[in-house]
């Protein structure tokens, strides 16, 4: 077994951080206090090809393999928790339905726009009524003279009001339960389709988030993404690949915690000494090294068995899971060793402690995660 990162993976991690240090590392805490959408930095990563680097170069992407993607999620993760998943949620759940389902004509329409940054994408499911219980999705879709009507509302919509396109579910037969749910690409634009109030979020304050309003919201026949009865399997696999990059961008927010406790503690002088010289300090951070690391396997881990076409939704929960929750403690410890400083608004700590949080409850919470686990272990 190697573990050890090809060239072009260090490549591309030594990139990224230079684009960081750049480019998202000034604006990060403007990003998070205003709070406003890092457009100018999205720009940025069109232009290095990072809005679609797992997919073939024929459809605009980077053609390189899920860990490339996975680095770059991390990387910019690390130094700013909304752009890492703004491109997280363009390129795995918006982009990749439509890549591993869609037809050539609705590749040719969507996926290269996607994956060269000419517009990007958003993925609506969850409704109020139904997160985790997607069968008890109330929007449905009827088949009228020759167009799909659809009718409902979807709730907690990353990057809705910048969305070129949004793939949405809903119910095709509601006698059928999940078996009953399809999956549409719906345009910006499309009559009836509204971008409902804007969400003030804990954390990933930048990131974009709303409510989608469909009222007779008409589009073409032809935008069923695969099969009608096909939205829940389109979903799910969607939700796997997904994880992976959560639990990627829990690594960079992790690992940005561990990088700040390292500096304070070197810096912050008490009894004429340096923190760092105390061993609760030296036993917090040792921790949070340890978890960060076996964090950061499983997560390399999971990618590697999507690279390599083996079954990986165990891998992805144990990745998001141990990650997301890696992410909550190594935040948490980082304020303790920061003491009341790091409880202040300009501190890069107080910033990941709230961004950590929600990776344990988008894509799957950590209740969820220990379902499927069990679930693959007991069946």
């Amino acid at each position: 077994m190697n573990f050890q990162l090809t060239e072009e993976h260090q490549l591309i991690r030594a990139g990224v951080r230079e684009f960081c240090g750049k480019f998202v590392d000034p604006v990060a805490n403007e990003i998070d206090q205003e709070p406003r959408f890092p457009s100018e930095i999205v720009k940025k990563l069109a232009e290095q090809d990072w809005l679609g680097i797992p997919y073939p170069a024929q459809y605009g992407g980077a053609g390189s393999d899920y860990l490339s993607y996975i680095i770059v999620v991390e990387e910019l993760s690390r130094s700013c928790a909304t752009t890492g998943f703004t491109l997280e949620c363009h390129t795995s759940l918006a982009s990749y339905p439509i890549f591993k389902f869609g037809t050539e004509e609705q590749k040719q329409k969507y996926l290269v726009p996607l994956c060269k940054g000419d517009m990007l994408g958003a993925f609506a499911l969850t409704e109020a009524g139904a997160g985790t219980d997607a069968g008890a999705a109330t929007t449905v879709a009827v088949l009228d003279d020759g167009e799909w009507a659809l009718n409902g509302s979807k709730i907690f919509i990353s990057n809705a009001p910048v969305a070129g396109m949004t793939i949405v579910f809903a119910m095709t037969d509601k006698t059928k339960g999940t078996k009953g749910l399809s999956a549409f690409i719906v345009p910006a634009g499309s009559p009836g389709l509204k971008i409902g109030r804007h969400l003030n979020k804990m954390g990933i304050r930048g990131s974009l988030t709303a409510e989608v309003l469909l009222q007779d919201c008409r589009i073409p026949k032809d935008s069923l993404l695969g099969q009608e009865g096909q939205g829940f399997r389109i979903a799910m696999m969607t939700l796997d690949g997904g994880r992976i990059g959560i639990a990627a961008q829990a690594v960079g927010i992790a690992q940005a915690a561990l990088d700040e406790s390292i500096r304070y503690a070197k810096e912050r002088v008490q009894f004429g000494k340096p923190i760092a010289s105390l061993q609760a300090i030296q036993w917090m951070i040792a921790d949070m090294a340890t978890e960060v690391e076996a964090s950061r396997f499983l997560t390399y881990h999971a990618a590697w068995c999507c690279d390599q076409d083996l079954s990986y939704s165990k891998e992805a929960a144990m990745a998001k899971l141990f990650a997301s929750e890696t992410a909550s403690r190594q935040t948490n410890r980082a304020i303790q060793i920061h003491g009341g400083i790091g409880y202040i608004k300009e501190q890069k700590v107080e910033r990941l402690y709230r961004d950590a949080k929600i990776t344990e409850i988008y894509e799957g919470t950590s209740e969820v995660m220990r379902m499927l686990i069990a679930g693959s272990l007991l069946r």
